[in-house]
């Protein structure tokens, strides 16, 4: 089963306005608990125990909350990034030593709430044999992952733009979905990894799905949020209410 989950949480959640003009993103309540400690509490369930978080903005707040409340009895490791923000790709690269070890190590936005089943993502992971399955819903999104017949990636759209980016040749027959914020990768994935500094993981992912399996976990449980505006999280807060979640 997955062990260890490396939570992204150095973005500057700018589009939560005066949210974060004092206070990282990660620590922004959502129905009266920080974002942070959600994840944190939702990933113990499943019996992970070791974590790693990135930091970027008002980064010692989150040492000092995550200090204060005795690292939630887990093991915390902090990749700073408070000198220059490295994005979703350099994150992990930065981090790369944490995923060494013989099992699968969750990579998890610190502003998704979900109820996906995380056992369920691992075996199916096992059973495609990829080096990385990433968490993808049928939903709403101007962005979206394109995949084959057999659920692997197979490019990246945003509708909007009407910009395409394949992993090899321009395709016509594809599935698209929204990515959840949520993947499973080998420890060998960092290795991989064709880029250094500062980039992109979808950039990444498009890079290597060539060479690598790079595959889609269509989640379908009932509910997934994402925190990045003061209204999304006025819509999680209401379903947290209804359904007397604390």
């Amino acid at each position: 089963m997955i062990k260890k989950a490396f939570i992204l949480a150095a973005g500057m959640g700018t589009r939560l306005e005066d949210l974060t003009a004092d206070k990282p993103k990660a620590l922004v309540k959502v129905n009266g608990k920080p974002m942070i400690q959600r994840v944190i509490e939702e990933l113990k369930e499943y019996g992970i125990s070791e974590f790693m978080i990135n930091i970027h903005h008002h980064g010692q707040q989150l040492i000092e909350f995550l200090d204060s409340k005795n690292n939630f009895n887990v093991a915390i490791q902090i990749s700073d990034e408070q000198e220059e923000l490295l994005d979703t790709g350099g994150a992990i690269a930065k981090a790369g030593s944490f995923f060494a070890g013989n099992d699968p190590v969750l990579v998890h936005n610190v502003d998704v709430i979900s109820a996906i089943n995380l056992k369920a993502l691992f075996d199916y992971h096992i059973k495609t044999n990829a080096i990385a399955t990433l968490c993808v819903r049928k939903r709403n999104s101007s962005r979206a992952l394109l995949f084959d017949d057999d659920m692997l990636l197979t490019g990246w759209t945003n509708y909007k733009t009407k910009q395409f980016k394949w992993v090899d040749k321009p395709q016509t027959d594809f599935e698209s979905f929204a990515f959840s914020g949520i993947f499973l990768v080998e420890p060998v994935f960092v290795q991989h990894l064709p880029m250094t500094g500062r980039f992109s993981i979808i950039d990444a992912w498009l890079k290597m799905a060539g060479n690598n399996k790079i595959a889609g976990y269509h989640d379908t449980s009932h509910s997934w949020f994402d925190l990045g505006t003061k209204e999304k999280i006025a819509e999680a807060e209401k379903h947290l209410k209804s359904n007397h979640i604390g």
